[in-house]
């Protein structure tokens, strides 16, 4: 009898799930890019500036020491090793890669540590982000100190190789996302924050979000996230060559969490930390619900967090998360122009590199504000016309003006597609307003039905076939997608949906939609890779009771739950915390701070407990039987709600039924 809050296992980030996926270990080969496939990449080469390359001086600017190598975990594993990209130093994109997106894997792959400015310094290309380093008067302040605890330590120990050995006093948490605060016991003692040594820095709602983003829904982020990454993808030109943000992930790293001491409330705040003056912007609902820049008065460096990064960002990303405000990530963008542009010198982020000089910061921050207004503007103004969500991504082709040109603008992360797409579910929803699509046929019965229609599987497979030799791969994927969902253990079909499927992937400027395209090509010719890992102490510990009871009544089986009807009062002694649940017609709701008046089964245990439980360290019917949880009324029914909970595996098929 065991339960156990899966989702912690990844606890809100794209990038958790990236660590947790293990490919086949023999995988059909990739094949390679088609003539039509490599002419298309090449054209790409006459619609870009690509001979503008003071882009490659910025990333390899200041650079004090490269970082070439690897970073292994306690046990030896290696979780970070960036000459696994070390195929992208030839200058030309291969056919099966879009030169656009070569360009940008080739300067995310720049590791090392660079000075940003005299007294602050950034660590770049040991993780998905950058960690940050300003050196204050009584120590060191560290900004996002990156997903795991290793390439956290690694980052600062080459910091301390090349500069004077001062103590981190205070650590600041950009925003909520699991890239940006994992690695922070990497870089200090959580005894040290306890006795007051050191501080640390957060957003408003900064635990609220960094736990409960992915809870309710983590099981299915964790899978689709996988394809996001590519991380179960061989790494080269025919695989995963970079995550848009960056290369990727630490596979097989230590994920932690302190709580913040100190939170940022009010729209501005100004703190005196080690000596610097910071001056912190919120920006709540832009790139993360919790989500602030900062300003640093004395070195005139404007922090933009991961508000403007050196591409598009996600409005809702691939993996899924709430729909983000393009609109006030816009206007945030314009307050910081207003605020900071002209008295900035650089302007860092927590990916990608700098910007100096405060007429291309005012540009950059200007340029980004206008695209994601327009994005939310074109969006309103088409489905105001009656356009539907593909209607609308198809007709928003570019950006306006001179935005397309801009490398900053390019869709490397998120794209224009799935943006505007993102903006229609924000105002109006999924449904496209069409009656024909109110109640439509699974994917399996709909492609029954198609197969049947255009003449059976092989003259579904010829049509493919045609449309692949005329270059139209969208075609042949939607016709492949039926075919496979009518017959997913027609292996002709599979093969050829996979072909398709790897062709658009290789077309792709975007990192994530290459990723998605072959990871699905891979999936189809070798089956779904398995799930594996380990919950995160930290997360569990920091989850709260309540998160632990909205994941029960998601995890409750509704049709086993009929006519079990019951009513529990479940108490956290240590917390003084109490829960009023109620199981009627098959859904578990509770209250909080509430108790039934002659309840079914009272439980009393610690959130210590229910915390060994969720790492898996301890079941509930041990923790019954020595006396950790005890139960008065009737034990039994307790027994039969642990017994009515569905367990959540992150392996479901995705490119087939």
């Amino acid at each position: 009898m065991q339960t156990s809050v899966v989702v912690l296992l990844a606890a809100l980030s794209l990038v958790t799930t990236q660590a947790m996926a293990k490919a086949p270990e023999t995988p059909d080969a990739a094949k390679a890019a088609s003539l039509d496939t490599a002419n298309a990449n090449q054209a790409v080469l006459k619609q870009l500036p690509f001979a503008q390359r003071s882009e490659y001086d910025a990333a390899r600017r200041g650079l004090v020491a490269a970082f070439e190598g690897e970073v292994l975990n306690a046990q030896g594993t290696v979780v970070w090793n960036t000459h696994q990209y070390d195929f992208l130093k030839q200058d030309q994109a291969p056919d099966s890669v879009n030169p656009s997106l070569w360009r940008m894997a080739q300067l995310n792959a720049n590791a090392g540590l660079y000075q940003v400015a005299e007294g602050l310094y950034q660590v770049r290309g040991l993780d998905l982000a950058n960690m940050t380093i300003i050196e204050g008067k009584d120590g060191l302040v560290i900004i996002d100190p990156l997903f795991a605890t290793e390439t956290a330590k690694a980052a600062l120990t080459l910091y301390y190789q090349h500069r004077p050995r001062k103590p981190v006093v205070a650590v600041i948490y950009s925003h909520s996302h699991l890239d940006h605060f994992g690695g922070v016991r990497g870089v200090v003692d959580e005894a040290d924050v306890k006795a007051g040594k050191v501080r640390i820095y957060a957003p408003d709602g900064f635990m609220e979000h960094a736990i409960s983003e992915n809870v309710l829904a983590g099981t299915a982020m964790l899978r689709r996230g996988t394809y996001q990454g590519g991380s179960t993808l061989p790494r080269g030109e025919r695989g995963q060559l970079d995550a848009g943000l960056g290369k990727g992930v630490p596979v097989g790293g230590t994920i932690s969490l302190i709580a913040p001491t100190d939170l940022i409330t009010k729209p501005l705040e100004t703190h005196d930390i080690a000596g610097v003056q910071v001056e912190f912007q919120l920006t709540p609902g832009t790139e993360a619900p919790s989500e602030m820049n900062l300003y640093l008065p004395q070195f005139k460096a404007l922090g933009m967090a991961e508000n403007a990064v050196m591409m598009m960002h996600n409005i809702l990303t691939p993996r899924g998360a709430e729909v983000r405000d393009a609109k006030a990530w816009s206007r945030f963008l314009d307050d910081s122009l207003v605020r900071y542009g002209d008295k900035s010198e650089v302007m860092f982020v927590q990916h990608s590199w700098p910007t100096w000089g405060a007429s291309a910061i005012s540009t950059l921050l200007a340029d980004q504000r206008d695209m994601y207004a327009f994005i939310n503007d074109r969006t309103l103004h088409l489905l105001n016309q009656g356009l539907t969500p593909a209607e609308i991504a198809d007709a928003v082709k570019r950006l306006p003006g001179d935005l397309d040109q801009k490398w900053y603008t390019r869709g490397y992360y998120g794209t224009l597609s799935f943006n505007t797409r993102a903006v229609y579910q924000r105002y109006l929803g999924f449904y496209d307003g069409n009656p024909a699509n109110l109640d439509p046929l699974t994917p399996e019965q709909a492609g029954k039905q198609y197969v049947q229609a255009l003449g059976g599987a092989d003259k579904v497979l010829q049509l493919m076939q045609t449309a692949m030799q005329q270059g139209d791969y969208r075609w042949a994927v939607q016709l492949g997608n039926h075919l496979v969902f009518a017959e997913p253990d027609n292996q002709a079909a599979r093969h050829a949906q996979a072909d398709a499927l790897e062709q658009l992937g290789y077309r792709s400027e975007s990192a994530t939609w290459r990723n998605m395209y072959l990871v699905g090509a891979m999936e189809l010719r070798n089956g779904a890779p398995t799930q594996s890992g380990k919950a995160v102490a930290d997360l569990v510990r920091a989850a709260t009771p309540a998160m632990f009871l909205d994941l029960l009544a998601v995890r409750l089986d509704s049709d086993k739950a009929q006519g079990h009807d019951m009513t529990l009062d479940w108490n956290f002694d240590d917390l003084q915390q109490r829960f009023a649940l109620t199981l009627r017609n098959g859904v578990l709701t509770y209250r909080e701070n509430s108790s039934h008046a002659k309840p079914d089964v009272q439980v009393q245990m610690s959130k210590a407990v229910l915390d060994r439980i969720n790492l898996r360290e301890l079941d509930f019917a041990t923790a019954i039987k020595q006396g950790d949880i005890k139960l008065q009324g009737d034990a039994s029914r307790f027994t039969a709600l642990l017994g009515m909970l569905g367990s959540f595996v992150p392996n479901f098929n995705i490119v087939t039924p």
